[in-house]
């Protein structure tokens, strides 16, 4: 047995296949914005154009993603994943014809969000490596590492590989062979059967009565507002010192303690003495506490 941990994942019987041709069918994820966005703005003079119809793209990847992947789940990886990835090839070719001969606009973003339906080669990899490594969390650990990695290199790779086709070729030439790499690489990984993990099938009825996977049992319980902390019937205090006000602006006033009411000022009587009588008395009884024994 190798003590690389990586020799170990590949000694396994089938294993470099499906990574070979899941490496070929992820490479041109990061190739078709870069392609798409080159080739429309050199037909159209237009980036706002052409970053539109990638917008789009994304937006409906967005929405249709977690259905494919629920039916690659269900229905199994080769079952699922080779007719979508040719919906989504279609869509690439057909976006590359509709610039090619000056198809309407509207066209672009048709043809550009059929493109959604392509799986996540990535995620029915890293299924697959759960599948063969079910019970040794470290073996999974480093193969979710090497995936990571993978990732990684592909989207690095696959922007700079698409500029260098489209302007050393032809504006299509990396939309092509983007289709062409997508195609193989799925083929390839599709038709390794026996490290394909078994479909799930349905879910079970309390997740189905649920509706949504965040309300499912083990969910984090932030998403619930009953693990929100009761607020406080305490007034809140705070521990710093008040902030100085602003020259021209004056200071709040001071809330007196209602444990010491406030005593109204006391009303000079009219017998009292006033005016400097009143003055040499004051003077007097301060002195009179001062030289006090």
């Amino acid at each position: 047995m190798p003590r690389n941990p990586y020799a170990r994942l590949f000694a396994i019987p089938g294993a470099t296949a499906f990574t070979l041709g899941n490496l070929i069918a992820r490479l041109p994820m990061g190739m078709f914005s870069v392609s798409a966005v080159i080739m429309i703005s050199g037909a159209r003079g237009s980036y706002a154009l052409a970053g539109a119809v990638t917008a789009t793209g994304l937006a409906a990847t967005a929405v249709v993603a977690p259905w494919t992947a629920r039916l690659v789940d269900r229905h199994g990886q080769a079952r699922v994943a080779v007719p979508a990835t040719v919906i989504g090839a279609l869509g690439s070719l057909s976006l590359l014809l509709c610039v090619r001969y000056g198809a309407p606009d509207w066209t672009l973003f048709a043809s550009y969000a059929a493109t959604a339906t392509t799986p996540n080669t990535g995620g029915m990899s890293r299924a697959r490596w759960a599948h063969l490594l079910k019970g040794d969390a470290a073996a999974v650990h480093t193969a979710n590492s090497f995936e990571q990695a993978a990732d990684e290199l592909c989207f690095m790779l696959g922007p700079v590989l698409a500029a260098f086709l489209c302007a050393a070729l032809f504006p299509q030439a990396g939309t092509l062979i983007g289709v062409v790499l997508l195609l193989t690489g799925v083929l390839v990984f599709a038709a390794q059967r026996a490290t394909e993990p078994v479909p799930q099938g349905r879910t079970d009825a309390a997740t189905e009565a649920a509706g949504s996977p965040l309300r499912a049992p083990g969910a984090p319980p932030c998403w619930s507002s009953s693990s929100r902390p009761a607020r406080s019937s305490a007034p809140w205090r705070s521990s710093r010192s008040p902030s100085p006000t602003r020259r021209g602006t004056s200071r709040p006033r001071a809330r007196s303690s209602p444990s010491r009411p406030r005593v109204p000022a006391r009303r000079a009587s009219s017998t009292e003495p006033r005016g400097p009588a009143a003055r040499s008395s004051a003077a007097t009884c301060c002195a009179a506490r001062r030289w006090r024994p």
